[in-house]
């Protein structure tokens, strides 16, 4: 973040501690009045209650734009250059955004509540290109597998069990299927060697599957109406289900692993308020914005270990973000064009299949 006045920064950063906690250094008002965020819709950056604390703490008003896909994300901030203040990106998409100058390197001096990240998560090549760091680590969660209370999924081979024959419901996400693919195969997901197997075995899927989601509203509408008993559905999504929607769901994490991604937060190149951008990314990995959002709302886990260890122990964020599930090898990293493609080509084999 290099365009950041630091000492003008840090003069602001610790007028408004009290207002808003001791484990948070926000300024009390930072340069302009406003900032833009770029992100799902719903996921986080956008809860009303927070965003009026934020403002109330630091005068800034935060605006959004919405993205429907994360290539969509990267072609919003190539078109709209110095649109933007902060960016969601997964860490497979960081090193595109970092290469190709969409991204400022993170001077994580500007952002105090960076100091208890996860060190691995810090460290995690996807954030990182020639030693600068891109992104903050924001929230880390997992792709697995969610089936209605009593079913027991020990690995992802058996949701092709005759058992679940039309009670199943897949991720319409040709990333998402790959990688399962790779794991009912025993591959590497990011890099898998043999692409006819995964074909195959989410070929043998298809008697199987009711429906290809591709929103949560979707999923908690259809299992609330009993079209499906098992589905691939993500970590923070199950937690929702169960607790606001009240649906008989279990996440599970079958023997193989889940599937994680890692959210970082980026300051946008050409970002109009580079202070408020750094004042409203540390508020989101600070452990007071964590542990409401998480137990109001439900959310995926917090990439700053003292918010996650703030959650109280019942908590359902805290029981299915298990810091074992967090392996390496299967995180979700950047690939080149080539390969994203090949994933894409097969994963339209596959439905079309399904199809016939």
């Amino acid at each position: 973040m290099s365009n950041f006045s630091r000492r003008d920064t840090l003069r602001l950063l610790s007028a408004a501690i009290a207002a808003v906690g001791a484990s948070t250094a926000l300024p009390a008002r930072a340069a302009g009045d406003k900032i833009t965020v770029l992100n799902w819709k719903g996921y986080g950056t956008d809860e009303a209650w927070s965003l009026e604390a934020f403002q109330k703490a630091t005068g800034i008003e935060v605006v959004h734009d919405y993205f429907s896909s994360e290539a969509e994300s990267l072609t919003k901030m190539r078109t709209n250059p110095g649109a933007y203040d902060v960016v969601l990106l997964n860490s497979a998409r960081v090193s595109t955004a970092a290469t190709e100058g969409l991204i400022e390197p993170a001077d994580l001096s500007m952002v105090p509540n960076a100091a208890d990240v996860n060190p691995d998560l810090l460290a995690n090549p996807n954030f990182t290109i020639d030693g600068k760091g891109y992104a903050v680590p924001w929230v880390w969660g997992m792709t697995s597998v969610a089936a209605r209370e009593g079913i027991t999924i020990a690995s992802y081979k058996d949701l092709a069990a005759p058992a679940y024959a039309g009670r199943f419901a897949m991720d319409d996400d040709a990333m998402i299927a790959v990688a399962m693919g790779a794991l009912m195969t025993g591959q590497d997901i990011n890099d898998p060697t043999d692409l006819p197997a995964i074909t195959e075995a989410l070929k043998s899927l298809k008697p199987n599957v009711k429906m290809l989601w591709s929103s949560e509203d979707q999923w908690n509408k259809s299992f609330a109406a009993n079209e499906f008993d098992v589905s691939v559905f993500w970590s923070g999504g199950a937690v929702r289900s169960k607790r606001n929607a009240k649906l008989p769901v279990n996440f599970i994490v079958p023997s193989e692993g889940a599937i994680v991604w890692v959210d970082g937060l980026a300051m946008a190149t050409g970002a109009p308020n580079p202070e408020g951008a750094a004042a409203f990314i540390n508020w989101m990995i600070d452990p007071k914005f964590y542990v409401e959002w998480a137990t109001k709302v439900g959310a995926p886990a917090s990439a700053n270990a003292k918010a996650l260890a703030a959650l109280p122990a019942d908590d359902l964020s805290a029981q299915v973000h298990k810091p074992e599930y967090m392996v390496s090898k299967n995180v979700m990293s950047a690939m080149p064009d080539e390969r994203r493609e090949a994933f894409n080509n097969l994963w339209q084999e596959v439905k079309a299949f399904y199809a016939e």
